[in-house]
């Protein structure tokens, strides 16, 4: 009797890979969006309020589901920048396996996940505009509000009013903070899966305790420039965005490129938790009863 051929490794399609990933993020944002908010009020507003401070003069000056302003532009974000980075990070991760065999060391693994998210950073640019716009809104006075509807009327107003370039405002340090991102979140989430293989029990224990390694060090490096992002975006038109960096830097120090780190990472966290649990979720799916 001949012996048996080793069964070939099973791939998903690209076209799932990129719709998988923008699903996972879609879902994960509809959890956490109320902390994305909380988090660009306290990178935007100058003082020390504390997290639950700010969520408090939300709901008692806004009202509770002001907590989840901005929410269709945050999905139309991950539909765009999660959808492309998650898709071009998995097909390039594969790409590699089959053409030089094995899986890729931790350096290869972050400079996919470089790659990965510039892509994906400058795709979701014009959601991540109005997104953050929409849940700073409700800080400004009444007469400065710019009351967008949803993300639809947003992205035309901003077209309209301001110029269709005005939708990738602040794309550099945007472009800047996905490759950090995706560098630290995408690398070491593949790195800490590894680790934890063999020590906690495969399926979502695995993937939680790796995710939670993965949010930290993603929340470390990348907060300095997510909120120079932040404050390009929201600016007023005719403000420099080195004149934004520069007065951010002289008036509130050093330390103020960390403010917000607890709402950061408490929505980046479990939103990396819950992306990866959806992901390998519908990929197991999908390898278990469609292919």
């Amino acid at each position: 009797m001949p012996p048996k051929e080793p069964p070939k490794e099973r791939y998903i399609p690209n076209a799932l890979k990129f719709a998988f990933g923008g699903g996972a993020g879609m879902a994960a944002t509809c959890v956490v969006q109320p902390l994305d908010l909380i988090k660009t009020r306290m990178q935007l507003g100058g003082g020390n309020l504390s997290s639950f401070k700010v969520a408090s003069e939300i709901i008692a000056k806004e009202g509770f589901f002001a907590l989840y302003t901005g929410l269709s532009a945050g999905l139309l974000r991950q539909a765009t920048y999660t959808t492309s980075r998650l898709g071009v990070y998995n097909w390039l991760f594969d790409s590699y396996k089959q053409n030089y065999g094995g899986t890729p060391g931790f350096g290869i693994k972050a400079a996919l996940g470089v790659a990965a998210g510039s892509v994906g950073a400058f795709v979701g640019t014009p959601a991540e505009v109005a997104l953050i716009r929409m849940t700073a809104d409700g800080r400004l006075p009444k007469e400065q509000r710019r009351n967008y509807k949803n993300v639809v009327d947003a992205i035309l107003r901003i077209i309209k009013e301001e110029g269709v370039l005005k939708l990738w405002r602040g794309a550099t340090p945007t472009v800047i903070r996905a490759m950090v991102v995706n560098a630290a979140q995408l690398g070491t989430y593949s790195q800490a899966r590894e680790w934890f293989v063999g020590i906690v029990p495969d399926g979502i224990q695995l993937h939680f305790c790796a995710s939670m390694v993965s949010g930290l060090v993603t929340t470390i490096a990348s907060m300095p420039v997510d909120i120079i992002k932040t404050r390009i975006q929201n600016a007023a038109k005719g403000e420099s965005q080195m004149g934004i960096v520069t007065n951010l830097l002289a008036k509130e120090g050093v330390l103020s490129l960390w403010k917000g780190f607890l709402p950061y990472y408490t929505r980046l966290g479990p939103h990396t938790v819950l992306t990866f649990i959806f992901l390998e979720q519908f990929n197991s799916a999908y390898l278990r009863y469609a292919s």
